[in-house]
This record gives structure tokens, sequence and C-alpha cells, in this order.
């Protein structure tokens, strides 16, 4: 299905087909699908790229999601990442099938684990590496869940579009770790809004701003390289900076509700708290205005700063009504008030309905619409950085801007800072 240059869908309405879309999210997650076995029930080999608290974590919901799955495979850059995922794997009992011949470390553990007679995949690295690891995985058959983001600059986002189109034709199912498309309060209020229970969309606004993060501090004898990957969250080549590694969430519900990716943004940011060497070279704050198609804005706001009120919430503003959502509530106020109900815990929900897509032989692919949301990230980045006005077709199909480092172990490593005026756009 293809999209014009102003990012509406051609032959249908954009509520139509955001209408149609969240309808199949609601069929999915309610179609008690989950335990539908093809091939006689046989087994869903999982391999999981990315031994971190995030990682572990998805492969305990993976396999607490869906009947007879079980992880055969593992591998990360560091050996204390693989004994320490094999010790927390002692509780998934007989689920966890991995021996010291699929454990693997090293830049190119991804790739002994694609190839260990997997049938899905888990991505669960820093984002940097995503765009590299999930082409290796298509290219070799597998299904895909992915965390969000999905890549750190418009080169990966690109790279990530073309392996989903490839995906599509293969029949290979990608699902994304942005959990919210899978979460009941979440999709009831999108389908009463493509139902029109807010009228048109002109505006909203959507935060995740709250408190401090774990750092790494740097250890004599650790290199750089070392370093870096360890302490990911505060380079922008590895995480993409903390509005598009945490941030995209917010501004994926608005794309969902608005049903395109926005046309421009412009925005600032900066380091006031976090100035340190050890906090690398992200910023600690951000504020983006993106527009959208017929003049809507979204003011888009992120903070990492301790001691200052948290907010994690989006709002989508109406003709007749306005929606309120976060990860406990789904709320409408206006002509046509609703409020949600409770939600199973979208984590597992989001692993159920990838494996039953799987086995169902009807596959989910949310490789384009997650890659689209985390460019938006990106945009918004790219325009703090630069103090300039980013336009979505000019990142999507013009810009070179590639954050690709020396894999190197020896050498130093130098990650400046964005100054905004200075910081040329690429």
């Amino acid at each position: 299905m293809d999209k014009d240059t102003n990012g509406k869908v051609e032959g249908i309405s954009r509520r139509d087909f955001i209408k149609a879309s969240t309808a199949a999210s609601v069929a999915t997650l309610f179609s008690g699908t989950g335990h539908v076995f093809a091939g006689g029930g046989d087994a869903m080999r999982v391999g999981l790229i990315g031994c971190g608290d995030r990682g572990i974590g998805a492969a305990g919901d993976c396999i607490r999601s869906s009947e007879n799955v079980e992880i055969v495979a593992i591998g990360d850059l560091f050996q204390d990442r693989i004994d320490s995922a094999l010790k927390r794997f002692e509780r998934f009992g007989e689920s966890c099938k991995v021996i010291p011949e699929t454990c693997f470390t090293g830049f190119d553990a991804f790739q002994k684990v694609i190839a260990s007679e997997v049938d899905m995949v888990i991505l669960a690295t820093p984002p940097h590496f995503r765009p590299e690891h999930l082409a290796a995985a298509i290219d070799a058959g597998k299904h895909v869940f992915m965390e969000k983001p999905v890549a750190v600059d418009p080169v990966g986002i690109r790279s990530v579009i073309k392996s989903s189109d490839l995906a599509k034709e293969k029949g290979l199912a990608i699902v994304a770790g942005t959990q919210r498309r899978h979460q009941a309060h979440y999709l009831e209020v999108m389908k009463r809004l493509q139902d029109g229970a807010i009228g048109e969309v002109v505006g909203g606004q959507c935060y995740w701003n709250q408190g401090g993060l774990w750092v790494i501090e740097k250890e004599p004898g650790m290199s750089d390289m070392e370093w870096m990957c360890r302490n990911w969250l505060y380079f922008t080549w590895l995480s993409g900076d903390h509005i598009v590694e945490q941030h995209v969430h917010n501004i994926d519900v608005i794309n969902w509700a608005i049903g395109t990716p926005p046309v421009s943004c412009m925005g600032m940011g900066g380091r006031q708290v976090r100035v340190e060497p050890k906090y690398g070279n992200i910023f600690d704050h951000f504020a983006v205005e993106f527009e959208y198609p017929n003049g809507v804005r979204v003011l888009s706001m992120c903070r990492q700063t301790p001691g200052c009120a948290s907010r994690v919430s989006e709002k989508v503003v109406g003709t007749k009504g306005t929606i309120y959502t976060d990860g406990s509530n789904g709320i409408i106020e206006g002509q046509n008030p609703y409020r949600a109900g409770e939600s199973p815990n979208p984590y597992v929900q989001e692993h159920t309905d990838l494996i039953a897509s799987i086995r169902s032989g009807e596959v989910l692919n949310e490789g384009r619409q997650v890659a689209e949301s985390t460019m938006c990230a990106i945009m918004g980045r790219m325009s703090a950085y630069t103090g300039k006005e980013i336009s979505w077709d000019w990142a999507m199909n013009v810009s070179k801007l590639e954050l690709n480092p020396r894999y190197d172990f020896d050498g130093r490593i130098a990650e400046p800072i964005a100054v905004p005026g200075q910081t040329k756009l690429i």
C-alpha cells in the first residue's frame, strides 16, 4: 500500500486505513489464538540477541506469552552478560534450552544466533545495531521481535524499511517493542477515535518527562568502545539520544492517532544538568513542535532530570473531544465520554500477538510503522542539535546522516556534543 507525498494512503481515507489496522489489532488481542500451533504444535525456537535487562525481560515475556516456546541460543558483546543471562534464565526451567555451544559473544554474535536453527529472534541490543541485525534475520528467513527504537539515523531507517518490505514478500513476521500498540485500553480508545468520537484531530501533546537513569562509570583499563557499549544510553550513536530511545513511545501514539507521520518539525534542547563526561554526548531535555498534514500541530516534550515532576502521557485534541492516554489510563472527554478498563500486561501481549500471527500464517509486520515513528524522533533530535527546521521528505529521502564509529576496542573514540547553530545538518 503506497502513500502520496502528503503521507496519505492512496485509495482509502486516512481514517479508514487506521480504523482497519486498529480493528485488526483488537481482533488479534481478543481472538484467543495465542495457543494455536502450526506444524502440529512444534516448539517455537527463539534466539536472543542482546542480553541486557530488556533482552532478558523480553525473553521472559515471550516464554510467558504462549505455549511451547523455547529460548535456544543467546548472544551478546560481552561474556559477563551471557553469564548473567544464563543465571537468570534458570527460572525458565525447561523453556530454556541454551547450551554452551549456543552462547555467543562479540560483534558477530548476532550472526551465530541467527544460524542456530532458530525460528524467531529477539533483537534487544542498543538501537545502533538494529538495522544490521534485522537485515540479517530477514535475509535468513527468521521471524523477528525487535525492541524500539529501530535505528539512530536516517540511513538506518531506510535499511529497516527495506528489510520490512522484504519480510512482507517472504511472509515473515516483525513485531516491535512499541507495546502500546498491543495494550487493550490504547486499542479501545484508538478504535473510538477512528469511529469519530472526538471528531477531526486538530492538535495534541506528548510527554516523557522523568528523573535520571542508571549510568556506568568508566573503570581503569576499560576501552572507550567497551565503556560506550556498556553505558550506551548516553551516546547518540548507540541510543539515538533519549528522545529516540525513550520518547519514541509517545510519538508513536501520536502518529497512530493522526494516521500519518508529520511533514516537518522544529525542536530545541540541551544539556542543563547532565554535563559530566559520564553522561556521554546526549542532551537531557528536548521540546519539539511537529506539524502534521492539514496544519495539525503537536508539542513533544521529554526530559531526564532528577528531582523534577514526571509526566509520561499523550493527549489528542479533536473538534468534539479530547483523548488522554498513559500507561494505565485511556480516557475520552467531550461529546462521547469513555473510560477504558484495565489492560493485560502489554509486554507479554505483544509476544502473544506475534506468535499467534506466526502460527496462524497471517503474520504481523510492524516494521514500517515503527521505522516511521523512530524517524520522527530522529528528526526532532536533528532539529534540536542543529537549530534547523527539518522536513519529513528531506529526512527520509535526502539526509546522509549515518552514525558509525570504528568498532575498535583499542583506540580512542571522540564523540562531540551537539551545539545548536554550529552543528551541521547532514
